[in-house]
């Protein structure tokens, strides 16, 4: 089983070093990111439970372990991510299902870390 919450801090640190690399294309997507998940008409635990929902559908493990994360941050609860991986499972079909486990993984281990 992965170990989400390291796997959360690992892929920070290395997002720190490509942005050290290319600031310019890092600094852009920062940018995009805080912009549009930034309450709007759609509050951010919403729009983080949207992410995750794609995320499950196009099979991206990093970004499980990020839209988990935040959407938990955002207040989001254990009911509506569940939710959340049953409307990706409608659009993803049976590989959405294995996702959407990893999914509930991430939030347990999440919860079990103090989140």
């Amino acid at each position: 089983m992965k170990n989400f919450p390291a796997q959360y801090k690992e892929l920070n640190t290395w997002m720190e070093k490509l942005g050290a690399s290319i600031p310019g294309p890092m600094g852009g997507f920062a940018q995009l990111h805080e912009k549009t998940i930034e309450k709007g008409a759609l509050d951010s635990r919403t729009k983080e439970l949207i992410a995750l929902g794609i995320a499950i559908t196009v099979r991206c493990d990093g970004c499980i372990t990020y839209h988990v994360h935040d959407a938990m941050v955002a207040g989001a609860s254990d009911e509506e991510i569940a939710e959340t991986i049953s409307v990706a499972i409608l659009m993803g079909g049976g590989p959405s299902v294995v996702y959407g486990i990893e999914a509930m993984q991430a939030v347990e281990q999440y919860k079990e870390s103090g989140l």
